[in-house]
């Protein structure tokens, strides 16, 4: 999607695809990173937006299954993960794109879920989210890392949420 063999895809090679003037390109955006948050986060919308469309998980598992298609796609391509990382924040609320709106809509959404479902309650919702973000970022991470033993993200994302969602009994 975003690479071209190993390597991300130049603003030259965008601009060759698309048929248009390097000039042009920077009419629309600053950068290629700014192209990305466009499409990525446009990417993750849609994804929360199936994510909502459904009644709200009660279990760790559901929340798992339910999340497991936003993992994905960020951890889909190493230059994705990048982008995600370098755009999820804003230093102001005017540079706030599409992948950090997402990503606000996913914990507010997530927060949400755990008022209601089988998760702890002893700590507040809007921090068990944060912490779940957290997780969804660290599972791709960890895919990338050469010295981390390969596991699936679902399976790694199901021992991070199990052991911070649920309080041993």
């Amino acid at each position: 999607m975003l690479q071209h063999g190993h390597e991300p895809l130049r603003v030259e090679e965008v601009v060759l695809r698309a048929g248009v003037a390097k000039g042009t390109f920077f009419v629309h955006f600053k950068d290629k990173d700014e192209l990305l948050d466009l499409l990525i986060g446009a990417q993750m919308h849609l994804i929360l937006d199936r994510m909502v469309s459904r009644v709200p998980p009660q279990t760790v598992d559901e929340l798992v299954t339910r999340l497991i298609p936003m993992v994905q796609l960020l951890g889909s391509e190493r230059c994705v993960f990048d982008v995600v990382l370098r755009r999820s924040g804003s230093a102001a609320l005017s540079d706030i794109g599409p992948i950090a709106s997402a990503l606000g809509r996913l914990q507010s959404t997530v927060s949400e879920w755990l008022k209601v479902g089988q998760y702890r309650q002893d700590t507040p919702a809007e921090l068990l989210a944060e912490g779940v973000e957290a997780f969804m970022l660290q599972v791709p991470a960890l895919n990338f890392c050469a010295l981390s033993p390969r596991k699936s993200m679902k399976a790694r994302l199901q021992a991070y949420l199990r052991a911070w969602l649920v309080v041993p009994t």
